[in-house]
């Protein structure tokens, strides 16, 4: 009974729980707040005076907006707009700040901060947004797809641009601005054009002209009121193209968008609903598998004045024709690549300008993610020049890479890179060509902020320990990393606008997060504002794992947490806990987003297991080799991490050999059964959750970067997948999956069942949760899975 009431527990199901929380057990799984609610969504006031945030203390259904002032560390209620009221307004400032643009309503709003009016620029049924400051204080705004430009001192709006969506008439690509003619009418609106042209002479009229006029007093080829020949501007016409990221130039004279070309010929998944209202099987349109046809874009620069565009070529950038190296496995394909000496598929983003307009930066990253490139872009040429170039032969990736660019000045931008082998902050000035590297070490960079006088970097970063995160800051020049916060764990910092303050969301490993307020200056105290654990998980002492580090078999430093037992069983056995999403770091000090796993890992020591959590090959915060030593072999390093793992569990714990388990959900579920299939020897039992079976039909993003595409690197999916090796299998298994998973689909843990049919395997067993996604919900989901995997370890691990 001891162990049923604490998994009962661990699912939010105890009476003493539900008495202590009115709340449905459904409710508690999905939030469980009989453990309390930690708060969240934190937001400064304008003034930097208030913090605002989301909490629940009361555990009520939801949770209710509170605040804390912060002059006397006061919490109190909060009115459910007061946040918003008292936010700081993202206006659109021009050059000394004087004026500042805001969108409101879908209008455009001016307010000059000198005499605290607000002017209202537009007012029109059509939406203005994208409002900004050329340096000469016009202001540019968008209209649907075109942009505008509005003298402050003249009040003349003109119009930069003529996109039209469509296709030209055959014949009139470059007819000036007017009504656009519909291609592919039909025959009753054939029939009403021509009776309208019989009807009215002034549609005769027009048509002989080109059809270049409009009706009412705006009139595009004479002035309304016989003023002369007005400015034509050249229509520019989008076809089936998605236009995104219209900016123009700070010296108005170049517009700068993209034309996204959207796949086709793919073929969606469909994830069957069988629990439903209406009695009846409903489909969910699910996503493409992996290999699908991607969507393409075109960067395109517009030079206003001389009313010309052109498309910025990608042959021109170095290495565009690079082929990656696993090509060379292929004798076949690579004789073909060589040959058809294509430029690689590659996404520009929207070109990004220094403040004056003085200096134009695209960034690019190919399709098959191996390279990203920093580039100058000549406006008037459409030349690009490199900049920057990182290429990985495994896939462009860690924190804060492949981003754009941001300016510190109109000489200096910085950005993040991996060329050491972990993230580091870099500068780049346009004028010298001077490459910067501010930060060094075995340590990554993982968020960067830039002060407002724009003279310090405030950063992110695990310098410390892998495993803890701290607040740092550092001059734009560089020098010494200075750092703010103290507290062993996670420190997540919110900074209040004025810079003076930091509302840190903090935890430790068996403490989950509360708010805590610090002066913005290093060795300051840390105050704790909130406590939101119950009565109820605060009376249970949970464990603080010992956080170790082991090498591998490869020399390699892996980290790990181990649950060890009071009171071992005589058996010693030993339980493996593998986290999911693969890249993902779940050994650290702060409290874990797998919490039903750490409460679970508690339950099993107390049962005389000792459980093991690694980051293993791939996970997060560890650096380029760590993240990519996965790549086209999956289940391999990252598995040979979980073996070398159990023998220090052996060597150092005493555990048996004999009696270990694995258990872990999505890559955690993968791996437990590549654990089953490949380490039958080391592994006795394991529970795979919602597991990915076979890499082929698993989504496009994630996949492709690891193991490229399956018509590309066939050997990589062979070696990947579990389902090749389902005949390996020895121990005992038990897989759970929802049925409506719309993430790994439910056909992927049946077209695995299947092959055990066929095998003749008896060993295995398969539990369905017909109204469960990816991420369970229900807790008689959560309340069933867990009894099933504890049920398999102790009737497997304790013989």
């Amino acid at each position: 009974m001891k162990k049923l009431s604490f998994l009962l527990l661990l699912c939010g199901a105890t009476a003493s729980a539900q008495q202590l929380a009115p709340l449905t057990v459904q409710k508690i799984m999905r939030d469980p707040k009989w453990m309390g609610a930690s708060p969240e969504g934190y937001r400064w006031s304008a003034d930097s005076k208030t913090v605002y945030f989301n909490w629940n203390p009361e555990g009520k259904d939801k949770p209710e907006p509170y605040k804390l002032a912060v002059a006397l560390n006061k919490v109190s209620k909060a009115e459910n707009d007061e946040a918003e009221k008292n936010a700081a307004i993202n206006y659109a400032y021009n050059t000394d700040k004087s004026m500042g643009l805001l969108e409101k309503g879908g209008d455009i709003y001016l307010t000059n901060f000198k005499s605290k009016k607000e002017i209202r620029l537009t007012n029109t049924l059509e939406r203005e947004s994208n409002a900004k400051f050329l340096y000469n204080n016009d202001v540019v705004y968008q209209r649907a797809d075109n942009v505008f430009q509005l003298n402050l001192s003249t009040g003349e709006l003109k119009q930069l641009t003529n996109f039209i969506k469509g296709k030209p008439d055959a014949g009139n690509s470059t007819r000036p601005v007017g009504p656009r003619a519909q291609s592919g009418t039909s025959v009753q609106d054939a029939w009403l054009k021509n009776d309208q042209t019989v009807l009215f002479d002034i549609i005769k009229k027009r048509n002989a002209e080109g059809g270049s006029r409009m009706v009412g007093t705006r009139r595009f080829g004479m002035q309304a009121g016989g003023g002369g020949p007005a400015r034509i501007i050249k229509p520019i016409y989008l076809e089936e193209d998605f236009m995104a990221g219209l900016t123009v130039s700070p010296d108005g004279k170049y517009l700068s968008y993209r034309l996204i070309k959207q796949a086709t010929g793919n073929k969606n998944t469909i994830v069957p609903n069988y629990i439903t209202a209406s009695g009846y099987t409903e489909d969910i349109n699910g996503r493409t598998k992996v290999g699908e046809n991607l969507s393409t874009s075109i960067t395109y620069v517009f030079n206003i004045d001389k009313d010309s565009l052109y498309a910025v070529n990608v042959s021109q950038i170095p290495g565009i024709k690079d082929l990656p190296d696993y090509v060379k496995d292929y004798p076949k394909q690579l004789e073909e690549r060589t040959k058809r000496n294509e430029d690689r598929k590659v996404n520009l983003n929207v070109v990004n300008w220094n403040e004056n307009g003085s200096f134009a930066v695209v960034t690019g990253r190919s399709q098959d993610n191996k390279d990203f490139w920093i580039l100058k872009l000549d406006p008037a040429s459409g030349v690009l020049s490199l900049i920057d170039r990182q290429r990985d032969e495994a896939w462009i990736g860690g924190p804060g890479i492949a981003r754009d660019v941001k300016w510190i000045d109109n000489q200096t931008f910085y950005f993040q890179s991996e060329a050491t082998g972990y993230s580091h902050l870099y500068t780049y000035n346009v004028q010298t060509g001077e490459k910067k590297q501010l930060t060094s070490g075995k340590w990554e960079v993982q968020q960067v902020q830039l002060s407002k006088d724009k003279k310090t970097f405030y950063i992110s970063a695990n310098k410390e320990h892998p495993g803890i995160t701290h607040f740092y800051k550092l001059s734009v020049n560089g020098g010494n990393l200075v750092q703010i916060t103290s507290m062993k764990g996670g420190n997540e910092v919110t900074l209040s606008p004025d810079e003076k303050w930091l509302a840190i969301n903090y935890s430790y490993m068996d403490k989950p997060w509360e708010l805590y307020i610090q002066a913005n200056q290093p060795n300051a105290k840390a105050v704790k504002i909130t406590k939101s654990t119950t009565a109820e998980f605060d009376s249970y002492q949970w464990r603080q794992p010992d956080l170790v580090s082991f090498k591998n078999r490869y020399g390699d430093d892996v980290y790990a947490r181990v649950y060890s037992p009071k009171n071992p069983h005589p058996n010693k056995p030993a339980v493996v806990f593998v986290h999911g999403a693969g890249y993902l770091q779940n050994v650290h000090y702060w409290w874990s987003q797998y919490f039903r796993e750490y409460m679970f890992n508690n339950l099993l020591a107390d049962n005389g297991y000792t459980v093991i959590d690694i980051d293993y090959t791939a996970s997060s915060g560890y650096g380029r080799n760590h993240r990519t030593g996965i790549y086209r072999h999956m289940g391999g390093k990252d598995l040979t991490d979980q073996v070398d793992g159990v023998k220090m569990l052996v060597d150092k714990y005493g555990v048996n050999p004999k009696n270990v388990g694995l258990y872990g959900g999505s890559y955690g579920g993968f791996i437990t059964l590549m654990g089953l299939f490949k380490e039958p020897e080391v592994f006795k039992a394991g529970a795979a959750l919602r597991s990915v079976t076979d890499w082929a039909h698993y989504n496009h993003g994630y996949t492709s970067n690891i193991l490229n595409e399956p018509f590309n690197d066939p050997n990589a999916y062979k070696l990947s997948s579990p389902i090749y090796y389902a005949d390996k299998l020895k121990g005992d298994l038990v897989m759970l999956h929802g049925m409506v998973d719309v993430n790994v689909h439910f056909q992927d843990i049946v077209r695995l069942t299947q092959r055990f049919i066929e095998l003749g395997k008896d060993n295995w067993e398969l539990a369905v949760y017909p109204v469960e996604d990816h991420g369970f919900v229900e807790p008689s989901s959560w309340t069933d899975e867990y009894k099933r995997i504890f049920k398999l370890f102790e009737s497997t691990l304790k013989k």
